[in-house]
């Protein structure tokens, strides 16, 4: 049950709890983008760089995932081809994507971009807090709960 990390605009200290995590709970963590980021030494976290092409992240991570892998993203067309494949699928900031709402998301999401390109709505999501990290360990130690509960 490895997690893959849409790396590219994960916040750095949800990717430095994932690093901590990996160690404790000996649990593989992928991240992949399109740039050079820091990955700890640890035979547990691998780094794949994908060319600066639009979504190859995204691409590389659905080519990959399997069920009941986890997959970490704030993009939700990745979070529905990842459910589709029957991923568990978490936000950096702990929603939890299923195939019950990933498609409404993914209507939401659709809206809001076209009424941004209209000029109708400005602004994106607030600024990374505590309370998005502290979700987010929640949400992941669930989902770790269950992947492991599932492979027994």
């Amino acid at each position: 049950m490895p997690i893959w990390v849409d790396a590219d605009a994960c916040p750095a200290e949800i990717k430095d709890l994932l690093f901590r995590m990996s160690q404790r709970r000996n649990i593989p963590v992928c991240l992949v983008a399109n740039r050079q980021m820091y990955t700890p030494p640890s035979s547990q976290v691998t780094f794949v760089y994908v060319p600066k092409e639009p979504d190859a992240a995204d691409h590389y991570i659905v080519q990959h995932v399997a069920p009941n892998d986890i997959v970490i993203t704030a993009d939700i067309p990745l979070a529905a081809a990842a459910v589709d494949k029957k991923a568990q699928v978490i936000s950096p900031r702990g929603e939890v994507f299923t195939a019950d709402n990933v498609h409404e998301r993914l209507a939401v999401r659709n809206l809001m971009q076209d009424l941004r390109s209209s000029g109708l709505v400005q602004g994106g999501p607030a600024p990374f807090k505590a309370q998005d990290r502290q979700k987010f360990a929640d949400a992941l130690d669930r989902a770790i709960t269950k992947g492991e509960r599932t492979t027994k």
